[in-house]
């Protein structure tokens, strides 16, 4: 598959469809926005309260939501997945790594299973709304080593929709949507400049501080951080 140099992507599928789109308020998730916004998709977004440390990014989400004027958009709360523990995004007592980008296969700030969850819920949003896309950034080439954003994953959970649901069986379409998989954080950041997104509004820290003062040393920073440099960009929240 070639990759993406910035150019904006055509829509996958011709004429207007309804998507349902995982909005986690960073730069990946609000690209993806723009981009449906871009192809005349109606938007659904969900957007979930899990108990992370980093919940700014849920007024990122919300800000982006209202730019946008997406059909509708639901913070859907799973304080469990939280409770479970696992990772240092849930976990006070796990420290975030910071300066360490790529030294870790999978880092400790993967979430067990949180994609799978995430998808499941939008999965039933898509039936409940009729929408037949489920769109979510996920980025097989610049993410940390996540294994439920990998392509291989993407495709099984996209099977598992279109067998274990109504829609499904009664065969209306489902798709798995990634429209990002396969771009550099830099491709990312071009498409963004492309779309016009006000990057500012997106919020990638994994440990900011009270006020959402990016880090600027955790892996989701430094990926941020070296998108825009190598995109030849500024970023506006200089994260």
């Amino acid at each position: 598959m070639k990759r993406n140099t910035g150019s904006i992507p055509r829509a996958p599928v011709r004429g207007r469809r309804t998507a349902v789109l995982l909005l986690s308020g960073g730069l990946d998730s609000g690209t993806c926005l723009a981009l449906l916004a871009r192809w005349g998709w109606t938007v659904h977004a969900v957007s979930f309260d899990y108990g992370q440390r980093h919940r700014i990014e849920l007024h990122a989400a919300r800000k982006l939501a209202r730019a946008y004027g997406v059909a509708s958009h639901r913070v859907l709360r799973v304080p469990d997945l939280g409770v479970l523990g696992g990772s240092a995004l849930t976990e006070r007592r796990i420290a975030v790594p910071k300066n360490q980008l790529g030294e870790a296969a999978i880092p400790v700030t993967y979430v067990p299973a949180r994609n799978t969850i995430f998808l499941s819920f939008a999965l039933a949003v898509a039936e409940s709304s009729g929408a037949s896309e489920i769109v979510i950034g996920a980025n097989a080439l610049d993410t940390s080593g996540y294994p439920d954003c990998r392509p291989p994953f993407l495709r099984a959970f996209e099977k598992t929709a279109r067998l274990g649901t109504r829609a499904g069986v009664e065969g209306r379409s489902l798709s798995i949507r990634a429209p990002l998989l396969r771009m550099t954080k830099a491709e990312i950041v071009k498409l963004a400049e492309a779309l016009g997104l006000d990057t500012s509004l997106t919020s990638s820290c994994y440990d900011p501080a009270p006020d959402g003062t990016p880090c600027g040393a955790c892996d989701s920073c430094l990926l941020r951080e070296r998108g825009f440099r190598e995109a030849g960009l500024v970023d506006p929240k200089r994260c």
